[in-house]
């Protein structure tokens, strides 16, 4: 018996009757042979993490837009704070882990420079519209691996589109993920937020203190016990309806102080004039696009506006000041 096949009767042997066992997989849109060492589910973590893609996540904006100091988070560093969330509830559930971190590692690969403003950008100015969760499946499915795509399970690419609040994914895994992303950027945004002097672990209502606790290590403590603890033996995740009430008054606190703040928000009108920008420049100069996307374009499989957004999303910020800066900052003049 080879090691993968060990491995994954292992799973059935220990894992939960709810859990989505690697040898049980739908399987992959392009059949391939499969890993002798590595389960499916395992295989689809490693691809993700070697992407590039997963790379130029570290230098996208998660909230503050590329803020001054090295503590602040980036948009991978969410990423791997979800990821180490999702580990601990599915272990703790007696989940599959490999497939839970291989969601939550990919869950964000869509994410355009400087974070949800250039996500609204996006979304205004192309005709298709622009979600980033969309994004984030066409990647690996299409874009990656220089058009090829990662040709992930269809576990791992479902618990990826269907990782937004109001969206349901159709194993736990992906469920754990859902509220691992939420639970884990409301953590590191306050810890942000506090550093930057826009807020205190002090201005939480008191009523909502006594529920989650009183600093922010102690909400991520709650948090993520009482999705184990209300979920443990069931086939759902969720938490408990007092958590679950604090859980949304909290997100809501975040959203009046912290996501909606002029101060941390001031420089957001010109980040999304200047990702509009970008994408007119390049609709109206799509030979200037990589040769990958323009095949993709020219195959019929994409439109152009598609394909400029497929672009522009994927700068990282420094990326897309300098390109701005290129194209529209006029240079000083020099004799050679």
């Amino acid at each position: 018996m080879i090691i993968r096949e060990k491995i994954e009767d292992r799973e059935a042997e220990i894992l939960s009757k709810h859990a989505t066992l690697s040898m049980n997989s739908k399987g992959r849109e392009k059949e391939e042979k499969q890993c002798d060492i590595r389960p499916c589910f395992q295989r689809d973590r490693d691809r993700i993490l070697y992407s590039k893609s997963f790379r130029r996540l570290k230098d996208k904006t998660q909230v503050f837009l590329s803020p001054d100091g090295d503590h602040y988070r980036t948009r991978m560093t969410h990423t791997l704070e979800v990821s180490q969330n999702a580990r601990t509830i599915a272990k703790a559930l007696m989940l599959n882990e490999d497939l839970a971190e291989a969601i939550a590692l990919g869950h964000d690969l869509g994410h355009t420079p400087f974070g949800h403003a250039g996500e609204r950008a996006l979304n205004a100015v192309c005709p298709e519209g622009f979600r980033h969760n969309e994004q984030s499946l066409r990647i690996v499915e299409k874009l990656e691996n220089a058009g090829k795509g990662l040709n992930l399970t269809w576990e791992v690419r479902d618990g990826i589109i269907n990782h937004e609040i109001d969206l349901t994914p159709a194993t736990l895994e992906g469920k754990v993920v859902r509220l691992s992303d939420k639970i884990a950027y409301m953590h590191h945004d306050m810890d942000d937020a506090i550093r930057g002097g826009i807020i205190s672990e002090k201005d939480v209502p008191e009523s909502l203190a006594k529920v989650i606790g009183h600093t922010n290590g102690e909400w991520l403590d709650t948090f993520i016990h009482d999705i184990i603890a209300t979920s443990m033996g069931q086939d759902d995740i969720r938490m408990s309806q007092e958590v679950y009430e604090a859980f949304h008054t909290l997100r809501k606190f975040m959203f009046e102080r912290v996501y909606t703040n002029p101060v941390a928000k001031g420089q957001e009108g010109k980040v999304e004039e200047m990702i509009k920008i970008l994408y007119r420049y390049y609709v109206e100069h799509v030979d200037l696009l990589p040769d990958y996307l323009k095949e993709i374009m020219d195959r019929g499989e994409s439109s152009r506006e598609r394909i400029v957004c497929d672009y522009v999303s994927s700068m990282t910020d420094r990326y897309a000041v300098a390109i701005f800066e290129e194209v529209y900052v006029p240079h000083s003049w020099a004799v050679l």
